[in-house]
Parts: C-alpha cells; sequence; structure tokens
C-alpha cells in the first residue's frame, strides 16, 4: 500500500520537475515547442505547469513558470 503524499512531498516532487526540465533544456534548447512572443515551453510532466523561456546560442532565459489554467501570456509583461 502506498503512503500519501504530504504537502511537501509535493512540493520537493514539483521542484525535482522543474529541475529536471531546465537541465533537459539547457543541453537541448530546441527541444521546447514554439510558443508566444518567440519564446518556447517545455510541459512538466506530472504537474500543469509549462517552463517558458527563451534562447539563444549561448543561454536560455526562464521567462515563467506557467500554470496551464492561467490566461495564456500573463507573464509577457516580464520580457
Amino acid at each position: 500500500m502506498q503512503r500519501p503524499t504530504t504537502r511537501s512531498q509535493r512540493g520537493e516532487d514539483f521542484i525535482a520537475e522543474v529541475e529536471r526540465v531546465v537541465e533537459r533544456l539547457s543541453d537541448f534548447p530546441e527541444h521546447g515547442k514554439p510558443y508566444l512572443a518567440g519564446t518556447r515551453r517545455m510541459l512538466l510532466a506530472r504537474f500543469p505547469y509549462s517552463v517558458v523561456y527563451l534562447s539563444d546560442a549561448d543561454s536560455i532565459q526562464i521567462v515563467a513558470i506557467a500554470h496551464h489554467r492561467r490566461k495564456p501570456g500573463y507573464w509577457r509583461t516580464r520580457m
């Protein structure tokens, strides 16, 4: 029988998933799909969030960790 997940464990799982996606993007920046305003995004596996980012030849810039139910593009003022 599986133990119920605590809130702190769920938070740790979320952080680990974001770190996994960011690491993958740092290795393969073109892996994310084209998105809004010249950005790209990659979906998290277990959570309703996306990593929205800009990339160039030398770096990636995380613009938002965006929830899927929030208004699309709410983060555009950050650019």
